[in-house]
């Protein structure tokens, strides 16, 4: 427990568990969401290494289980857009409800709402992750789309 403490507070140190800084005045305000798929360029990048940061040094020592062909891992998983995806709204989640301004039920509001939904559906057998085994990486194959007409775009 006290390794996983250490964890917690390393992560939060360097600033993966804290409360984003993204305030701006006013004026300055997006009108987009802030979700990491949004983004792209140094913004993506940044955020994509702060998600890292916590995903390795909190979310997969804490909370991460053995791997098993029924909850598959895949330790590239910064290689498959929708665990990013995943990950990140974890995260967000996560700082909303652990934050400075989170209620004392905030965490356990976290465990329950965001943390086992979102982990049973990475590691499903169907998940991101299917495919995946040590030492062998492999991405999942999207659906084809097909438009018709590009006008609609």
């Amino acid at each position: 427990m006290a390794g996983e403490n250490q964890q917690a507070e390393s992560a939060r140190d360097d600033g993966a568990g804290a409360e984003p800084q993204r305030e701006a005045p006013a004026a300055e305000v997006k009108s987009e969401p802030f979700f990491i798929l949004y983004h792209s360029g140094p913004e993506y990048v940044e955020e994509l290494r702060r998600l890292s940061m916590w995903v390795e040094r909190l979310l997969i020592p804490v909370y991460g289980e053995e791997v098993t062909s029924g909850a598959p891992w895949c330790p590239r998983w910064i290689e498959h857009t929708e665990a990013i995806a995943y990950f990140h709204g974890l995260w967000l989640a996560w700082q909303d409800k652990t934050g400075p301004k989170a209620s004392l039920t905030g965490p356990s509001e976290w465990h329950r709402d965001h943390l086992g939904p979102t982990m049973t559906a990475l590691r499903n057998p169907s998940g991101p992750f299917a495919g995946c085994k040590p030492g062998a990486h492999r991405a999942k194959e999207r659906p084809p789309i097909e438009r018709e007409g590009s006008e609609r775009w």
